[in-house]
């Protein structure tokens, strides 16, 4: 098919049936007045200009192009000259593509839940929820989830452990505008004063312990139901991920390992793997389908115990930057505001964009 021929197909003036198969993309936003067009950087698309895309209720927008163009990469626009928020979206030539867009302020929302009672641990605590920039604007679309522990220090320095709080909604925010992460959803639950009993197996013997087995079931049989029931999540495992740092992060791991049907992603920042003798790494289950994120600051923080920890995956069959990301962060110590700094690595690599 000749140039010409082409640039007339994927602007619409020649029937799509005078290509092989077509490249196409659908964009979801409810949009009956301004209407929606793609920029890109093939055919008739250009980033100056965009071409209108179609719709019948105002909600889908479909564009196609003839898969001869190749690979394109794109981005949607609203009206005239509103261009989506984050990174661009690259389609393979042939390929059909859902996309949820949002065009406002790339800002999400924290809304806190008061007095959410455990069943299993016959006590209460808030859920600290962060809510994505687009999940007002564009209620099509759904999120994949992060749980974390500590939720009292993820958003608000005056509630916060010394009163530095780890900002994951300013870091979020920031690297959804820039393009390097998607938009998820954070569900931060508070620590009680049994958080060392809450966060920990049985037993260490100066510590002691033992309750993460029905912290476990807390998390994952009613703090995770009802946030799916509620909130527009993408459920699945593929799509939900625990975090913690400290005793929060060997529980992030340990809950991943009992749960690899409901958690595809766990992260450890600074986790205590010193615990009991080191149970966690001695005690180390068969490789699973989860991957984990490990790192440890040089200043007086476990380095030594998470590097053992890597090694004994490691042994176990897990790949780095496959299935196992290590990270020494030079410098950072045992607090939150160590962890603020480099909580942009696991949500990166947990959630990247596209």
């Amino acid at each position: 098919m000749t140039l010409a021929r082409l640039t007339l197909a994927a602007a619409g003036l020649l029937p799509l049936a005078a290509t092989a198969t077509a490249t196409t993309v659908r964009v979801h936003y409810d949009s009956p007045d301004g209407g929606v067009s793609i920029r890109g950087d093939k055919g008739p698309m250009s980033w100056s200009k965009g071409v209108a895309a179609k719709s019948d209720d105002g909600k889908v927008w479909t564009y196609s192009w003839p898969d001869e163009l190749g690979d394109v990469v794109m981005k949607p626009v609203l009206g005239e000259d509103k261009v989506a928020i984050g990174g661009t979206y690259k389609l393979a030539a042939g390929s059909t593509r859902d996309i949820y867009p949002f065009f406002g302020a790339p800002f999400g929302k924290v809304r806190i839940i008061p007095d959410f009672a455990s069943p299993q641990l016959k006590n209460s605590r808030k859920l600290r929820i962060y809510l994505p920039p687009s999940y007002e604007e564009n209620r099509a679309k759904r999120y994949p989830v992060l749980y974390m522990h500590d939720g009292q220090n993820l958003f608000d320095a005056r509630t916060a452990a010394f009163g530095a709080e780890w900002g994951i909604d300013e870091t979020v925010n920031r690297l959804v505008a820039t393009g390097a992460m998607e938009e998820i959803i954070v569900v931060g639950i508070d620590n009680t004063f049994s958080r060392i009993d809450e966060y920990t197996p049985c037993c260490d013997p100066q510590y002691g312990g033992g309750q993460l087995d029905t912290y476990q079931r807390f998390v994952v049989d009613t703090v995770k139901p009802y946030v799916d029931s509620t909130l527009r999540t993408m459920p699945g495992k593929e799509s939900t991920a625990i975090m913690g740092s400290s005793l929060g992060g060997i529980a992030s791991v340990w809950i991943a390992q009992k749960n690899a049907g409901v958690f595809s992603k766990a992260g450890a920042l600074s986790g205590s793997f010193w615990w009991n003798k080191q149970e966690l790494v001695t005690a180390l289950p068969p490789r699973l389908p989860v991957k984990f994120y490990l790192d440890a600051g040089t200043v007086k923080d476990g380095l030594g115990d998470t590097i053992r920890m890597r090694d004994a995956m490691l042994r176990q069959g897990y790949r780095q930057d496959a299935d196992l990301f290590y990270h020494a962060a030079e410098g950072a110590g045992h607090n939150e505001k160590s962890w603020a700094a480099r909580v942009d690595k696991p949500l990166t690599w947990f959630f990247p964009w596209q």
